[in-house]
Formats: C-alpha cells, structure tokens, sequence
C-alpha cells in the first residue's frame, strides 16, 4: 500500500483511479495529473517507480510551486515530410526561408492588431486537495452566511440549497444536514 500525503492507495488499483482517493481529486484531474507525471493509464500503484511516487507526492503537496511544463513546438496542420533524397544544407535553406515568411507573417499581425500573447495556463497549478479544499469550503459557507444570501440561510436551516424539491425530500436533507460545515 502507497501513502501519499495521509492518504493510502492499494497497491492493486489503476494509478488514475487510485489517485481519486484523495479529497477534491475527480477522474479528469486524476488523467490530467497522470499525464504530467508521466504515469500510463494501465500502470498500477505498485507498479510505479519511487520517483514518479515522490514527484506525485511533492506535486500534490504544493501544485503552485512546481516547476512548469515544458512547451514542445507542434507541426502545423499543413506540415508535409521532407523527401528523403534532399541534403541537409538544402533542408536548412528551407527552414530558415520558412521561418522568415512566418516572422513577418507575425510582425504584420502584431503591427494591425495589438493582440495578447499567447499565454498557457496551467490548470493543475490552482489544484487544492484536501484540508485545504475543506477549509476554503467551510469559508465560503460562513462566508454566504454572514452575509446573509439566501444560500447561506438556506445552510444555517439545513435546507436543501441548490433549488431541489422541498416537498419530499426536506426531511432527508435536514438529517443530513444537521452536521454544520462552517
């Protein structure tokens, strides 16, 4: 069995199913989370090596502060191989010619429109998993209450709050709802 930040996986599981385990980790983030780490959809928790156990252990611990991913150049729609009877010199001469045409094909575009920069934001970089997931809830929580929204009367009553039907299901939700989360 791994331990991973309070948390155990059995060793059996999927790693991307494993890794659900943890509070505020879903399936799409368990996928997204394999894929920056490197990890294959079929790989076992016990199959995984002690660094991609201690990259995803440092990852989980504080997502902001890990390092960013490397961007890799991708082929355009319109890429075609080269024919494997061209020298290198004759390759490297259409390189840098094509280079060129998208350099100013750029500057034009920058020079009519004054468009953002094309920014990647990584999206595991705001992940918050656990205590720190419960905290920043109990938050918002106390936060509709003092306030007074008809959310947060809504959590002080115990009553359903997302709109759900009252009628029948009231009884259920203040059973369940007797337990504060602020």
């Amino acid at each position: 069995m791994v331990h991973i930040l309070g948390v155990n996986l059995r060793d059996t599981h999927l790693a991307r199913f494993a890794l659900t385990k943890f509070y505020g980790i879903g399936h799409h983030t368990a996928h997204r989370l394999c894929a920056r780490l490197q990890i294959h959809d079929k790989c076992k928790m016990k199959d995984l090596s002690p660094y991609q156990v201690t990259a995803l252990a440092s990852f989980l611990s504080s997502p902001s502060t890990s390092p960013p991913l490397p961007r890799y150049p991708l082929a355009s729609s319109s890429f075609v191989p080269p024919p494997p009877n061209k020298s290198v010199q004759e390759l490297q001469n259409e390189f840098n010619a094509a280079k060129a045409v998208r350099e100013t094909k750029k500057q034009k575009r920058v020079e009519t429109y004054t468009v953002k920069e094309n920014t990647y934001v990584d999206p595991l970089k705001e992940l918050r998993i656990e205590s720190e997931l419960r905290r920043m809830i109990r938050e918002n929580i106390a936060h509709q209450r003092m306030i007074g929204s008809y959310v947060g009367r809504r959590h002080a009553m115990h009553l359903p709050v997302r709109g759900q039907n009252t009628q029948s299901n009231a009884k259920t939700a203040k059973k369940l709802n007797q337990l504060d989360r602020y």
